[in-house]
């Protein structure tokens, strides 16, 4: 992949290191002027206009700003409805569901695997029960949410619309996203559970069931901001994410769906770094790209199916434990590339999120610095108003050239599916982080407070420190108990034996059956069981 190093050395001063890169993460040598002939095209479309580079909508943020939202969840269903409500009532616009890692991987809080990990790092949500707390007294109609979610994101969508069968919600009113991006986590993350084909089968099972039954929702958001915090650079992150977003199309043609129909639910989430121009351009080059490659390879013609809708996260590996008041700076610049470069929606990274759960306080600092930009800044009265800037249709293009360069190195692979089955696309993940972690400890890549500007001999200072209670293991465990003592064992027992015989036949559409699951409270870890006695678990490829 690219070197993401920069090229010149830096030069120690008595305050510290002192230098200007010449290139971008991504290795993109810059001119140390960018003139109007080196811009190129004057012709440039409007905004609204295919390919979309200056943006989706003709009106850009003058019609309706991004959704604001903050990725939250902690603890019990309980606490994490409390903390929505707070978030809420500050003016936040949108819900970003964080679930904990055994939710994530298919365990309940009562499996052996799970008990030390309940509520660390997001909500335990095993049931319906539990999803009926999590969104008491928030209208589902009327909120969107997002889940992040993906080895069991087919089961959190049957268990969000089985909650809004309970509140009395009209499915084709939900608003929202489930991440439900399962290729990027055999690369970055790590919370698979099944091989690679059947967990195809399962996101094109929600894609197509979604077309009808929930319109409004997005039911895959194509991740490339885990592979980005895994280390690569920002062209690599878009390469990765249409490479897999290409294979999800083609699953999904395969399986019969009508790409112009499908195609304008396909939304992209990604990370925004530090490096402002580069992340602008990576947006601008995003959406011409994938306008480009759905028009011309797969020949759709709906012009909204073309689209290139994304949110993102302001922060990530971007933060620092160390002087972690600079965050606050971090994610205010990061705020305003990802306006700039035209997200629909946008979560910031709370300035303590580095090394613990946001405490009330650093949530809202994350809140507030979006209402800041969008409200005080001035940048979203106008559209793309960097547009026609020689250096940012110059970086555009050079980040359409290494992008579409790193795709065409995957589809020489055979594609990403089997990439990641063969496992080259984690390998070559790896070295990347490697070539960044390198350029960090060597100075080239200088991170304030990391290795340049330290404090030496100061005690840092954290500000408010957030604790979970150690007793909540326990009581989640006994909310499952009671949920399982008060079920009909029948319907759960018919409900599951329904799924494993669907299961086992390659036409059925899984989404109906999981949502009697849902219905009959079942546990995620049931689910998850009876496709793992139907599919098996996914074995991680070594490579030497």
């Amino acid at each position: 992949m690219t070197d993401a190093a920069a090229t010149t050395k830096p030069r120690e001063t008595e305050s510290g290191p002192e230098h200007v890169s010449t290139a971008t993460p991504s290795g993109i040598e810059v001119p140390e002027v960018v003139t109007a002939d080196m811009a190129g095209r004057p012709d440039l479309e409007g905004p609204g206009q295919y390919p979309f580079t200056r943006g989706i909508f003709a009106n850009g943020y003058r019609g309706r700003l991004w959704t604001f939202r903050q990725y939250s969840g902690f603890g019990s269903a309980e606490e994490t409805n409390e903390r929505y409500r707070f978030l809420l009532e500050r003016g936040q616009t949108g819900l970003s569901v964080a679930l904990d890692l055994p939710t994530q991987c298919g365990y309940d809080p009562d499996d052996p695997m799970a008990r030390a990990e309940v509520g660390k790092v997001g909500v335990s949500l095993s049931n319906l029960a539990e999803m009926e707390v999590l969104f008491d007294g928030i209208d589902l109609g009327g909120i969107s949410t997002s889940f992040t979610i993906n080895g069991t994101a087919a089961i959190i969508y049957a268990m969000y619309l089985a909650t809004a069968d309970r509140q009395g919600v009209a499915r084709d009113k939900l608003t929202g996203t489930i991440q439900n991006d399962i290729l990027k986590e055999y690369v970055a993350r790590g919370t698979w559970i099944f091989p690679v084909r059947p967990s195809m089968r399962l996101i094109a099972d929600s894609v197509l069931y979604s077309i009808d039954e929930t319109p409004r929702f997005n039911p895959i958001s194509i991740a490339g901001a885990h592979v980005r915090d895994a280390g690569v650079t920002a062209a690599d992150e878009i390469a990765y994410t249409l490479a897999n977003g290409l294979a999800y199309v083609d699953e999904l043609v395969r399986r019969g769906g009508d790409i112009n129909r499908f195609a304008r639910r396909l939304s992209f989430f990604f990370y925004v770094h530090m490096d402002f121009f580069e992340e602008v351009c990576k947006f601008r080059a995003a959406r011409r790209i994938w306008a480009k490659l759905l028009k011309e390879r797969y020949g759709v013609t709906d012009e909204k199916a073309l689209m290139f809708r994304f949110g993102v996260v302001c922060g990530g590996s971007s933060l620092t434990a160390a002087q972690p008041y600079n965050n606050i700076v971090r994610v205010g610049i990061e705020n305003m590339a990802a306006v700039l470069g035209g997200a629909q929606s946008i979560f910031t990274c709370a300035y303590d999120e580095a090394f613990q759960i946001p405490t009330e306080t650093s949530a809202e600092i994350a809140l507030r610095t979006q209402q800041i930009v969008a409200h005080e800044s001035g940048i979203a009265r106008t559209v793309d108003p960097l547009g026609g800037s020689y250096y940012v249709e110059w970086l555009t293009d050079r980040m359409e050239d290494e992008i579409m360069r790193v795709i065409g190195e995957i589809e020489a692979m055979g594609g990403a599916v089997r990439a990641i089955e063969e496992g080259r696309i984690q390998q070559m993940t790896a070295e990347a982080a490697h070539r960044r972690k390198q350029a960090q400890d060597r100075g080239e890549t200088i991170v304030v407070g990391v290795n340049a500007f330290r404090n030496t001999g100061e005690d840092q200072d954290f500000g408010e420190v957030f604790s979970l209670d150690p007793a909540l293991s326990r009581r989640v465990m006994e909310k499952l108990e009671a949920v399982k003592d008060r079920r009909d064992g029948k319907a759960v027992a018919k409900s599951l034996d329904q799924l494993e015989t669907a299961a086992a036949k390659d036409d059925a559409n899984l989404l109906p059956y999981l949502v009697e699951c849902c219905h009959a409270y079942a546990t995620v870890g049931e689910m998850v069981a009876t496709l793992k006695g139907q599919w098996g678990e996914f074995e991680e490829p070594i490579r030497l």
